[in-house]
């Protein structure tokens, strides 16, 4: 396992390292996706339909997220019955993404399966919020 500095973990890259330890873990989460996960994934995110590159349970530091895109420093956590008794952990977690400008947004189990054009809209105007706060020229998409 590679040793990674609890002060910061970033590579000269300047992409965030993660524990070793969390890969298999990541690896397994993307095989055996929840059902709200692959919806919001094969709907809104993968092959970049909303113009940016997202990755799915990509590891970042001790955490693994559900959803990150680089560019845009943000992380998408689908919230199930599993959150429900863990705000404590959840807020430990933002904090240390907040701390390194990475933006959280939270979606509801029951959201994205009973409206996913809601959460398309919602997500389409954090992104858009998002390229201005960092920014980017609006113009500027990841193709």
């Amino acid at each position: 396992m590679k040793n990674i500095s609890p002060i910061e973990c970033v590579t000269k890259k300047g992409n965030f390292k993660y524990l070793d330890s969390l890969r298999q873990l990541a690896r397994l989460n993307r095989k055996n996706p929840t059902k709200s996960e692959l919806l919001l994934w094969n709907y809104l995110l993968k092959n970049r339909k909303t113009g940016y590159l997202f990755l799915r349970q990509k590891p970042i530091g001790k955490f693994i997220t559900d959803f990150y895109c680089s560019k845009l420093l943000l992380v998408i956590e689908v919230d199930g019955d599993s959150h429900n008794n863990k705000q404590y952990s959840d807020r430990e977690r933002d904090l240390y993404f907040e701390q390194r400008e990475i933006e959280t947004i939270r979606f509801k189990n029951e959201e994205i399966l009973n409206n996913i054009e809601k959460v398309k809209i919602d997500l389409d105007k954090i992104i858009r919020e998002r390229i201005i706060q960092l920014s980017l020229p609006l113009g500027q998409r990841e193709i």
